[in-house]
């Protein structure tokens, strides 16, 4: 396990992360995550510190209401947030880590546009 540090644009936002070495994200294809470019690594909420900003993000939900999207409410850039997929868990966008230009990234697309379906494939 490695301990990734990342956060927003502007900097207000700030946190640490642990996962694996060698990391495996997921490139979805819904609307949100296509317009954003997101990249999640979902990890354990015991695995995921916010260290700033506490007070600087925005919630957004949509939908079936139960993702919080969290937006940096100066830059707007969405660092991390509570998946519908893994309510107990937290999905950083691994785009936003300090070093993710220079980390190799397995990306694995997902099916978002067909949620249902995908998360039933995935489970079998």
């Amino acid at each position: 396990m490695t301990t990734y540090s990342g956060g927003c644009h502007c900097g207000k936002i700030r946190f640490e992360v642990d996962a694996k070495d060698e990391i495996a994200v997921s490139d979805c294809n819904c609307s949100i995550c296509r317009m954003s470019g997101y990249l999640h690594l979902i990890v354990p909420s015991a695995s995921f510190r916010l260290l700033k900003g506490l007070g600087d993000f925005t919630t957004y939900t949509f939908n079936t209401r139960v993702a919080q999207h969290y937006f940096c409410s100066c830059c707007g850039i969405k660092s991390f947030y509570v998946p519908r997929s893994h309510p107990d868990g937290i999905s950083v966008n691994a785009r936003c880590l300090d070093r993710a230009v220079e980390m190799e990234m397995k990306i694995e697309p997902f099916d978002g546009n067909n949620w249902e379906a995908a998360r039933k494939t995935l489970a079998e």
